[in-house]
């Protein structure tokens, strides 16, 4: 194994904002590596968390598998609960992109059902919300308009056929 080389903790700033480019860029993998290395210096730092968690869930259209169980580990290092709930729902909201993406008879389901979710995690992070943050309601109101587009998306239904007798 190749030895990391550790960053300080006062080099931490510069590099979140080189994670926030990376993001942008399309290149969550590179942000994820940034990531690691600022909470190897400063295992707190909820905005190195919080990009972290959003560089994987950028990664979910290619690597769903690994990323997801990822993100979710990352929510109970959230100091605050309006972000707990919050990026909550922002798993489930991409979740369900990554499934509307794919487009096959289980992920239709599978993205209504993480859509579905995601909506009940931006309610709860709206009871939270601080002052003049309306985040979780333009969430809420992205994965409505989501369903309403897309009637093909619906919960999944009752199990068909029959069972096997012995």
């Amino acid at each position: 194994m190749i030895e990391l080389k550790p960053i300080s903790k006062e080099a931490a700033p510069a590099a979140l904002d080189r994670v926030e480019r990376y993001r942008l860029l399309n290149e969550p993998m590179e942000a994820e590596s940034i990531c690691l290395d600022v909470l190897q210096a400063d295992p707190q730092n909820q905005r190195a968390l919080t990009l972290l968690l959003l560089s994987l869930t950028d990664q979910f259209p290619t690597r769903m598998g690994a990323a997801l169980p990822a993100a979710i580990a990352i929510l109970p290092k959230l100091q605050d609960e309006y972000g707990r709930c919050y990026y909550d729902g922002v798993i489930c909201e991409r979740k369900a992109k990554s499934h509307l993406h794919r487009g096959g008879p289980d992920d239709r389901a599978a993205a209504h059902e993480a859509f579905s979710n995601a909506m009940q995690r931006y309610e709860k992070a709206e009871s939270l919300r601080p002052a003049r943050n309306d985040e979780a309601i333009l969430r809420w109101n992205t994965c409505a308009r989501i369903l309403n587009r897309h009637p093909e998306l619906k919960p999944r239904g009752p199990e068909t056929g029959e069972h096997m007798l012995e």
